[in-house]
């Protein structure tokens, strides 16, 4: 194991005390000052640091990593877990932030910007990272000399959270109860497990008003998988929820976040059109695949009627699976290793709607005409367009999305040119493969 020279005595003393003890090492560097102990982090190995950080306190840890070099702080972070790191750069000051960030692997920049980006008006938007927390198995007495140690360096100490190994939240612990403890206790025995505390996509108004009903100042907020993130007050919340907008309603229509209902003519005209001209081309494609059945509706001029119907029901389906996969993109409930499996859910979600809803406007269609192959026609018609519809409603949002564009600004445009396509294509194919039947 190489070994970086300085000129710190302790530094090979703390070297050898993380290979034997790192729990020891991180009261040890705790202890010292911060300008002190920040150097003998930047000067430790890299494999060495990245086990010392994990156990540091993470708004400490923050602190003594945020004037490294990008290279050291890049070869540290990535023998981390990415969570463990990207909890770390959530508590780096902005201007360390923009610094570091960019140099960090792949990976771990898709883990910050999935904990760094939350909605407007919602409470992990404005929540404050500055918190206390423990490990579940560590003792009292290690948890009292921490509390100790890092109050010389300003850290609050109300309340003390404790979390698993995964970071979830376990419990919190009162100062009292903490100090009249045994010593030896494990502090998940102390903590109280019937903790309140706010989901981070919850609007800010809500939880403002929840935390006025229990007359709590403060409480922790945590992600879909309880791992703690922040703590909120009470008065953020308030000032938090005078500014809400609607920014996802605008852009679900093609609109700008930063346009409002008395933003001047032109700024709300080179707003609009580009993204207007570029559905107009959609339908453009839309009417070139119905012009190459031209003929076929000109014998069989029923089938016009029926076009609407089918593109319509399309849309419709695919809008709920596109609501459905961004509603779970934005809340962060779909793990990357399942997006495959949501995409073939919600096509299968497609095939049995579209056989249902084939039969029923099957049936209608030849009651209606009064030839039964017109509704095998429409059926099968339906059958395509809303397993297409279904799969393309889950799948264009994350593609998107892995692009870097804002699926919520494209989705639904790209949606309903796939929808109607499909639709046109599918049964008017049909009508071609069955026409001696309709005429």
């Amino acid at each position: 194991m190489a070994t970086i020279a300085t000129d710190n005595p302790l530094t090979p003393l703390l070297q050898a005390l993380i290979t034997n003890d790192v729990r020891s090492a991180t009261r040890a560097v705790e202890g010292l000052p911060e300008s002190e102990a920040a150097g003998i982090v930047r000067a430790l190995p890299h494999d060495l640091a990245a086990l010392i950080l994990p156990h540091l306190q993470l708004n400490y840890a923050a602190a003594l990593v945020k004037d490294m070099e990008p290279a050291g702080f890049k070869a540290v972070v990535r023998q981390m877990e990415p969570q463990r790191a990207a909890s770390l750069l959530m508590r780096l000051p902005p201007d360390a932030l923009a610094r570091l960030l960019p140099h960090a692997p792949k990976k771990l920049k898709d883990e910050a910007r999935e904990l760094l980006i939350y909605p407007a008006g919602s409470v992990g938007r404005i929540m404050q990272t500055d918190y206390l927390s423990f490990r579940e198995n560590d003792r009292a007495r290690d948890a009292i000399k921490k509390i100790r140690k890092l109050g010389s360096h300003g850290y609050p100490a109300s309340y003390a959270y404790v979390v698993d190994s995964e970071e979830s939240l376990v419990g919190v612990i009162n100062m009292r109860d903490l100090l009249l403890a045994d010593e030896e206790a494990a502090l998940n025995s102390i903590a109280n497990s019937d903790v309140f505390a706010l989901d981070c996509f919850m609007d800010g108004a809500e939880a403002a008003q929840e935390l006025g009903r229990r007359r709590y100042f403060a409480a922790p907020v945590i992600d879909s998988q309880k791992r703690l993130l922040g703590v909120v007050k009470a008065e953020q919340l308030i000032r938090g929820a005078q500014a809400g907008v609607a920014e996802s309603i605008q852009r679900m229509f093609g609109g700008s976040p930063d346009e409002r209902a008395f933003s001047s003519f032109g700024f709300s005209l080179r707003k609009r059109l580009p993204w207007l001209h570029v559905n107009l081309a959609t339908a453009f494609l839309a009417a070139f695949v119905v012009s190459l059945f031209e003929d076929t509706i000109a014998r069989i001029t029923v089938l016009a009627i029926f076009l609407p119907v089918v593109a319509g029901q399309g849309g419709n389906a695919g809008a709920q699976s596109l609501a459905i996969v961004m509603r779970g993109l934005v809340m962060r409930e779909i793990p990357r290793n399942r997006l495959t499996a949501l995409v073939m859910k919600e096509g299968l979600l497609g095939v049995t709607t579209g056989t249902i809803t084939g039969i029923v406007t099957g049936l209608i269609a030849w009651l209606w005409q009064g030839n039964p192959i017109l509704g095998v026609v429409i059926g099968l018609g339906m059958v395509v367009n809303l397993f297409v519809a279904g799969l393309s409603g889950a799948a264009i949002p994350v593609i998107m999305r892995s692009f870097g564009l804002d699926p919520a600004q494209c989705s639904s445009i790209i949606l309903t040119t796939v929808t109607d396509v499909v639709g046109f294509l599918a049964f008017l194919g049909f009508a071609v493969l069955f026409q001696s039947y309709l005429v």
